[in-house]
């Protein structure tokens, strides 16, 4: 049946523009813009997996890399023709070093899979049959702290009480001496058997490393280059902002540097920051790297209102506004945009009614830039962290429904309904969420120009309907979103003076139909028309 389904979706592809589409459908009607035409650069939908909760290959309930590399098929197939993948094509890994924790955020060694997860050889299995599929993969690397099991911590306590200045681990970390003035804001842990307390803002766990010392500086180069040279294409960099704690600009400093260094191993070196804050502060670290937009994410970020039937306009302003902002700070800079991660209770918890998930999708994957989805929110999994004190609940084992013996991680006790359907039976539904997701990703996919396009936001009257145009190459698209749950009609001529080629995919709970530059668009749907 996946078989059939993927021979109708493909012929469906081919089929005229100026018509009528149904509801649910998504409608590709030019083969010169199909999948394989997409170019091999960064403006990727991402996938995050955190590796302990997503997939077990050895049956003790922990996820690991030989988990992901069984699951291929299901992200990316390595044929973007198909239809019998989700069709992603990039994957964040959480941290998978040594670690005294389930999350693995405290590195105890840099150099060094941590057992459960793997092996080295299994890494370098993955990054292989990613690169054969043509997806890129990105490591999280945690430079803020480590773990006080790291070898590093181990020295610099050694030498702190022996009492031994000469050591090169002597000020590794960041710390203040007993009757000096605490540094403002931060906190500290005692170090035992010493009159020292080291930086620990995070958890006494995690020491925060000190980078006014040239050695880590080095240290830490040297550990994104290892993994770069085993053939990874990228980073993650978590709590990007503490690397001077409450200092933006020396952060934002210490990354300029940072990726300069990478970027002349590899120039095309994917990088995306952790800066959790506004983008007034994020702005300061897009001179060096991409930050995630946390504005559009989570209950009350800008995607979520939009989606349940804010000003479409409005949003679709903002992300000009962003894109033109950061364009003057790097002219190669990105939005980053994302609804759910690791850090936040799951967007299927915030956005219940189907239709409302649906146009929250649409909204950042037909859209500019390098989205990420969250691993298993193609599903609609649900978590949350509510009155818990970990976050293991919002980090719950994916629900596959076909045997795999994957186990919730350590600390999780959310008992609520999780999801509607399994993988297992939703990638056989062709009108599930898991296929909706894999839709959005195809049609993006044959408009380059929606992610890479120049974007000019469009002001319509009606609020709950807006969008943007995208210019890119010899291209030119419209992607129109309607919210409101009633159809609306638009007379095309009035919103672009450009002529109008017809529609080339339209996906969302309703259809959309064209009558000459008369547009119908049904609630809760989107549109992509080719402009000339």
């Amino acid at each position: 049946m996946k078989r059939i389904f993927a021979l109708l979706l493909a012929l469906a592809l081919l089929l005229p523009g100026n018509l009528a589409l149904a509801a649910g459908e998504a409608v590709i009607d030019d083969a010169s813009l199909l999948p394989a035409a997409v170019p091999d650069d960064n403006y990727r939908v991402f996938y995050e997996i955190f590796v302990g909760s997503f997939s077990d290959s050895n049956g003790d309930g922990v996820g690991d890399l030989r988990g992901i590399i069984n699951r291929m098929d299901y992200l990316n197939d390595g044929d973007p023709d198909s239809g019998l993948s989700l069709g992603v094509e990039g994957l964040w890994l959480s941290p998978i070093f040594t670690s005294a924790s389930y999350h693995k955020y405290d590195v105890d060694d840099y150099y060094a899979i941590d057992p459960a997860f793997g092996t080295e050889e299994d890494l370098r299995e993955l990054v292989a049959l990613c690169h054969e599929r043509g997806v890129k993969v990105i490591l999280d690397l945690v430079l803020n702290h480590t773990g006080t099991g790291n070898p590093w911590f181990q020295s610099f306590a050694d030498a702190h009480r022996a009492g031994d200045t000469e050591d090169p681990y002597y000020d590794f970390y960041s710390y203040y001496t007993e009757g000096e003035p605490v540094p403002a804001g931060m906190t500290f842990t005692k170090l035992d058997g010493t009159d020292i307390y080291y930086e620990s803002n995070f958890s006494p766990a995690m020491p925060e490393l000190n980078y006014d010392n040239d050695a880590v500086r080095q240290a830490v180069l040297d550990v994104a280059k290892y993994y770069m040279d085993l053939g990874v294409d990228g980073f993650r960099f978590d709590a990007a902002k503490y690397i001077y704690f409450g200092d933006n600009g020396r952060s934002a400093g210490f990354w300029v540097w940072y990726m300069d260094q990478l970027r002349a191993v590899d120039p095309e070196v994917y990088a995306v920051a952790e800066v959790w804050d506004s983008d007034t502060v994020t702005d300061e670290y897009v001179p060096a790297l991409n930050c995630f937009d946390f504005t559009t994410s989570q209950a009350n970020g800008s995607i979520a209102q939009v989606a349940k039937g804010g000003n479409v306009n409005k949003y679709t302003a903002y992300v000009q506004a962003y894109l033109d902002r950061i364009h003057g700070l790097n002219e190669d800079a990105m939005i980053v945009p994302f609804i759910a991660n690791h850090d936040t209770d799951r967007a299927a918890g915030y956005l219940t009614p189907s239709g409302y998930m649906k146009m929250a999708a649409n909204l950042y994957l037909l859209s500019s830039g390098s989205p990420f989805i969250y691993y298993g929110e193609e599903l609609g999994m649900k978590g949350s962290r509510g009155g818990a004190t970990t976050d293991a609940n919002r980090r719950l084992k994916m629900e596959w429904g076909d045997g795999d013996t994957i186990a919730d991680p350590e600390g999780a006790s959310y008992d609520h309904e999780r999801v509607s359907a399994t993988a297992a039976e939703q990638t056989a539904d062709e009108n599930s969420l898991y296929s909706y997701y894999k839709k959005l990703i195809m049609i993006r996919k044959a408009n380059p120009a929606i992610a890479r396009g120049t974007y000019t936001a469009l002001a319509l009257e009606d609020t709950s309907v807006g969008g943007f145009m995208a210019n890119w190459e010899d291209t030119i698209v419209m992607v129109l979103h309607n919210t409101a749950p009633d159809a609306v009609t638009l007379e095309l001529a009035d919103v672009t003076g450009l002529e109008i080629t017809g529609i080339n995919a339209a996906i969302g709970v309703g259809g959309a139909s064209l009558d000459g530059t008369t547009l119908t668009l049904d609630g809760q749907t989107s549109v992509v028309i080719g402009c000339a």
